[in-house]
């Protein structure tokens, strides 16, 4: 699953890159996506708003077993 995530991930990442951001995967742990947000995403005041309208989003379409994404 967790490699099924991190291939999932590289479809948002050139949007992210393309503001000077970018993600990274960190764990997969009942249901929960852990991921870092980093370069401009980091302390972005719209990072919630990419975490859990993009990202989680995105994820939560392609594994049904996704429940949420949270930033670490």
């Amino acid at each position: 699953m967790k490699d099924k995530i991190e291939k999932a991930l590289e479809k948002i990442r050139p949007m992210l890159q393309a503001d000077g951001g970018d993600v990274e995967f960190v764990d997969f742990v009942d249901g929960i996506v852990k991921v870092k947000l980093t370069g401009a995403c980091h302390g972005c005041p719209m990072s919630q708003v990419t975490l859990k309208d993009g990202i989680g989003r995105l994820l939560k379409e392609e594994f049904p077993e996704v429940k949420d994404v949270e930033a670490v």
